[in-house]
């Protein structure tokens, strides 16, 4: 029988190789003669802590012992937890995924192990060592998925969360298997959880989606408000302090959803009503600065939506108003004037309106077009399907008035930008742009065209197989 080998014997060798006694090995390593010797005799287990300093002090790579401590002292004796967490701590600083894998799918057969591994992944996330915790969280679930529990529930969303990226095929996928989700969360999660879902949804235009996420969103919140301003003033158990916005927000944030819905199926009279609820937020008790910092942007976004709605139904006298409300905007971002961009470009191409000395205006923000970061989930994935639609309708725009070259630009633009996000159905549309006017495309463009056809089709390949189906 093969035996397992062991970090006592490697020391052991090292030590007679190197002629080094215990004490002076113990000075390298910088620890005392009995802590080696109590490691090299098997009489104690020694800690994570002190395999990192042997391992440096025998000049080997950081980590290199860890199978064989997984080996030594998680399989062969019974797992202990104050053990094993510094070791997935370090685990996780190391970036060591499999080992952490290893780790957890050797001790995951007891489920008193579930808490505690929980309690790790809520720590790792907080340190934004997120696909440490997604090990962990979905080891979780899958113990507990027989278990109607709380827990559960936030394991999901962390999945969820963690997993939300650039293909929107996978985030629909992401979002549907959270949802159900939702309702185990306690009261106050629920109201972040119905956020981000409706940004995802959003993002995908899945506006049905959208909508009853945000009449959830509105309901619960609307309870939690007027629980927490109670005659009798007391906060209730579940706190409002772990959100990630103040309470009244997911109230107003809920009607910029609806508005959003009912302006994308062109009903503008129903979204400028919503827009009208968020705009006037007399209602707000509170008033201290972070309120007030959200009250200011609803005020700037209603103003914004306001116009646009009128614009987008066809009131083009609106637009000199539009433009005079963009430029007087103070602390405009990237991502508004790429929005205020694509608005405008809607609306010249809906109704044929030359808007070539406005758009140079925005020379600038275009540019940047291709160079947008992200953070929470808005920006990981509304903003970026903003980006690539202002693109198609910028291309779609020079194309129609022979700015071929600018034309052909932005629409290739797009269409990586929908490769990217997995969006087939726009990245369809694209493609057609292209072929409608192809006979004035350079060779060049052409060629740049069809590699990433091709490109599109060998990941495609990749993914799903060569489609051969012959016995």
């Amino acid at each position: 029988m093969e035996h397992t080998p062991t970090i006592r014997a490697e020391l052991d060798r090292f030590l007679k190789q190197e002629g080094l006694s215990l004490a002076r090995f113990g000075q390298i390593a910088g620890m005392n003669r009995g802590a080696v010797s109590a490691i090299v005799s098997g009489n104690k287990p020694m800690s994570i802590n002190q395999l990192d300093q042997i391992t440096e002090a025998m000049g080997l790579p950081e980590g290199h012992f860890y199978d064989l401590f997984i080996e030594n002292f998680i399989i062969d004796l019974q797992p202990n937890m104050r053990r094993i967490e510094p070791f997935l701590y370090r685990c996780a600083e190391l970036d060591k995924l499999d080992t952490i894998r290893r780790v957890v799918g050797v001790i995951m057969d007891n489920l008193l192990y579930s808490s505690k591994l929980f309690d790790i992944a809520e720590d790792l996330f907080a340190q934004g060592r997120h696909e440490a915790a997604l090990i962990l969280y979905e080891n979780v679930a899958e113990v507990e998925k027989y278990q109607h529990s709380e827990r559960l529930a936030v394991c999901q969303y962390r999945i969820f969360t963690i997993q939300v990226g650039d293909d929107q095929g996978l985030n629909l996928k992401a979002a549907t298997l959270f949802e159900p989700f939702v309702e185990r969360l306690d009261e106050i999660d629920q109201l972040d959880a119905l956020k981000d879902l409706a940004n995802v949804y959003r993002s995908l235009r899945k506006w049905d989606k959208v909508d009853e996420m945000a009449r959830q969103m509105r309901a619960k919140a609307e309870i939690q408000y007027t629980l927490k301003h109670q005659q009798n003033g007391r906060e209730r158990p579940e706190s409002t302090d772990k959100l990630s916005r103040p309470l009244f927000v997911y109230i107003s944030y809920a009607d910029l959803l609806c508005a959003g819905v009912y302006e994308a199926q062109g009903d503008y009279h129903q979204a400028l009503q919503y827009t009208y609820a968020y705009d006037n937020l007399d209602w707000v008790k509170e008033t201290d600065e972070d309120t007030q910092h959200w009250i200011g942007l609803f005020k700037h976004w209603a103003k914004a939506n306001i116009i646009v709605n009128k614009l987008l139904s066809g009131d083009i006298k609106v637009l000199q108003e539009y433009i005079e409300y963009i430029d007087a905007a103070k602390d405009t971002t990237q991502e508004d004037r790429i929005i205020q961009l694509l608005n405008i470009m809607i609306t010249a191409n809906r109704y044929d309106i030359d808007v070539s000395d406005i758009i140079k205006r925005f020379e600038t923000d275009i540019v940047s077009l291709s160079q947008h970061s992200s953070s929470d989930i808005y920006t990981q994935q509304v903003v970026p399907d903003y980006f690539a639609w202002c693109g198609y309708e910028l291309a779609h725009y020079y194309l129609h008035r022979n700015s071929y070259d600018d034309g052909f630009k932005h629409l290739m633009y797009s269409m990586v930008s929908y490769h990217t996000l997995n969006n087939e159905t726009n990245f369809i549309n694209c493609m057609g742009l292209f072929l409608h006017f192809r006979e004035h495309a350079t060779p060049e463009t052409k060629a740049n065209f069809l590699n990433l056809i091709e490109k599109v089709w060998m990941n495609n390949v990749k993914k799903n197989g060569t489609g051969d189906r012959r016995g």
